[in-house]
């Protein structure tokens, strides 16, 4: 699925769509450049499948990993942008909990992780810098 995304509310609401059909053990991979809006549609998903619309969902950059907890089973959220070694991806425990649902931005930091992915969702400004094009793959296990 490929999309066109105006603005923050169409952001908003693709994250809350994506998170309606995620299920335990699910690992999305948020792929694009600085600004391109991961963290942002992130946030959506997270405030969606946590029920909690204003919750604080800030940058995991430089905490590495922030844990939510839902109902369900807990919503790990990771950026891996400071990642020094992709074997330091082990110490983080995305893979450890088969009921957690894992949100990954700059995956590509640790080849491990993409093998995981469930999910990729893909970023881009477009030409001429309005909105973000948004192209969303479902892996095979």
């Amino acid at each position: 699925m490929e999309q066109m995304l105006p603005d923050d509310a169409a952001t908003a609401q693709l994250g809350a769509e994506l998170a309606n059909t995620l299920q335990p053990g699910d690992l999305v991979i948020l792929e694009g450049d600085l600004g391109a809006g991961k963290t942002a549609l992130a946030r959506a998903i997270i405030r969606t499948l946590t029920g909690d619309p204003a919750l604080d969902v800030p940058s995991p950059t430089f905490a590495l990993v922030q844990p939510y907890e839902m109902a369900r089973g807990p919503v790990l959220h990771a950026d891996l942008y400071r990642l020094g070694d992709p074997r330091e991806v082990d110490e983080l425990g995305l893979l450890d909990n088969a009921a957690a649902i894992v949100l990954v931005e700059w995956a590509e930091r640790s080849p491990e992780i993409v093998a995981a992915a469930t999910h990729v969702v893909s970023l881009s400004i477009p030409p001429g810098g309005a909105g973000r094009l948004v192209t969303v793959r479902r892996q095979q296990r």
